[in-house]
């Protein structure tokens, strides 16, 4: 072992063709060289949420418990039972009021998802030509310091129909990057196989650890004390994942929902979309730890519904998740839609909280300090593409300052639904004062290294930030 190649990039390797990439270690900063060895890598996920978000009129009795939006403003806000789950990360987080696409206000809120990173205007219907989406900007950006340039990851995976896409990832063409969906494979792409029969001794194999534990058993006698302890964490949580990845292959075969039809499966648990999107995570965290990439995307549904995400709302024993946006006129309707919110609140909170609890390999502070994560819906009040629910969290390191709700477009912002026997909220033609959502992606950029004054439709940046 030549401990002086041993950087970020170290691998674990083992005798039948796997390697792990490995965090990095104090044990070996001394001998790193160059400022990207000794610098903190900075990160970018992204998360979207599709169907938008419970917006109750403030004469609602539901408006207090289950109105996205926090009440309050600036650093004295209050958080509603569909976000209470982040009050531990208060002070690593910003909600957003007032930012939308300005050349997608008039959407359908369903269009939407397409345009959620990349701010085109894709219209509803007609002539489609999309743009590169912020994460493909910094995954160009950083792409030759890590083995993958990004991980982009899906629900319903693949790429989905034009306006109704299953990837909010797109290349510089506009075209949509496929997102994948089966943990399996994000495990297995994250080692290296030197062979065919690599696939199958691992299959067959109780972990991919078994393959590797020579190597770690010598690596593990170089590292200090406080290495060795990371070391153990690392391996325990790669276990953990590979469990987690083999109880969610039950869930990626669960038949289809079909529409207008409950299509109740009596085999569905909580514990499967739960665990599901839990995997999804852990995934997400590995690869960040690893330093496998640093850029991230996943969207969590499909807009509308036909397809495997429509079922993660039996997480909290609700049935098809997209009707939930619909039945909010219903006897408890909003605390449905709001209950299904925030299990999507927890699982995001429970990730974030995870990076916080995880010093920087081989750096300063915790990962969520060098991790910017961005999560939010392309609509907010039933298809109303305005006023999107935002959430930026993490990226201290970078100048982030949080804890504070920020509505951009004070009181001329759109909150509530709409009213019985008008028309939907998108087809009113509101005189809101929205800013560009691009204005935050300018922002978000320059903050990670990349020199750029423009994207989209920007005019600018956002300070408050």
């Amino acid at each position: 072992m030549n401990l002086h190649s041993l950087d970020r990039r170290r691998f674990l390797r083992g005798v039948s063709g796997f390697a792990l990439a490995l965090p990095a270690f104090e044990t070996f900063s001394a001998v790193a060289s160059g400022a990207e060895a000794s610098a903190s890598p900075r990160r970018l996920a992204c998360f979207y949420l599709p169907n938008g978000v419970p917006m109750p009129r403030q004469d609602d009795p539901a408006y207090q418990d289950w109105s996205w939006f926090p009440h309050g403003e600036g650093r004295d806000f209050k958080l509603s039972k569909c976000l209470d789950p982040l009050e531990p990360l208060r002070d690593d987080l910003t909600i957003i009021s007032g930012l939308s696409h300005p050349a997608s206000r008039n959407n359908h809120g369903h269009h939407n998802a397409d345009q959620f990173l990349t701010g085109a205007a894709i219209g509803g219907g007609g002539h489609y030509q999309n743009s590169i989406s912020i994460d493909q900007v910094y995954a160009a950006h950083i792409e030759a310091k890590t083995r993958f340039s990004s991980l982009v990851m899906s629900t319903d995976g693949g790429t989905g129909p034009q306006r109704k896409a299953h990837t909010i990832s797109f290349n510089r063409e506009g075209r949509p990057i496929p997102a994948e969906n089966k943990p399996k494979r994000i495990f297995d792409m994250l080692f290296e196989k030197k062979d065919g029969n690599a696939a199958r001794r691992l299959a067959l194999s109780q972990s991919v650890l078994d393959h590797l534990m020579e190597d770690a058993r010598s690596l593990r006698r170089e590292l200090s004390k406080q290495d060795q302890e990371t070391f153990e964490e690392f391996l325990g949580s790669v276990r953990d994942t590979e469990i987690n990845v083999a109880k969610s292959a039950r869930w990626m075969n669960l038949p289809l929902p079909e529409i207008d039809v409950d299509h109740l499966n009596l085999e569905i648990t909580p514990n499967d979309p739960r665990e599901y999107v839990q995997t999804m995570y852990e995934l997400i965290y590995l690869a960040f730890k690893t330093d496998s990439t640093r850029v991230a995307t996943y969207q969590f549904g499909k807009e509308v519904s036909k397809g495997i995400s429509d079922y993660l709302a039996r997480a909290v024993g609700l049935p098809l998740t997209h009707r939930l946006s619909h039945e909010t006129k219903k006897p408890n309707g909003w605390k449905n839609f709001g209950t299904f919110c925030r299990f999507i609140s927890e699982e995001f909170g429970r990730f974030a909280g995870r990076l916080k609890a995880t010093p920087e390999p081989g750096g300063e502070g915790n990962m969520l300090d060098h991790t910017l994560l961005l999560f939010g819906s392309a609509s907010s009040a039933f298809h109303l593409s305005r006023n999107y629910p935002l959430i930026l969290a993490g990226g201290k390191s970078m100048g982030f300052e949080h804890g504070k709700f920020l509505n951009l477009a004070g009181d001329n912002v759109f909150r509530g639904s709409w009213i019985k026997g008008q028309p939907e909220p998108y087809k009113m033609g509101l005189d809101t004062d929205d800013q560009p959502l691009a204005n935050l992606y300018v922002t978000m950029l320059q903050r990670l290294g990349v020199e750029t004054d423009s994207f989209a439709d920007s005019t600018g940046t956002i300070s408050e930030v």
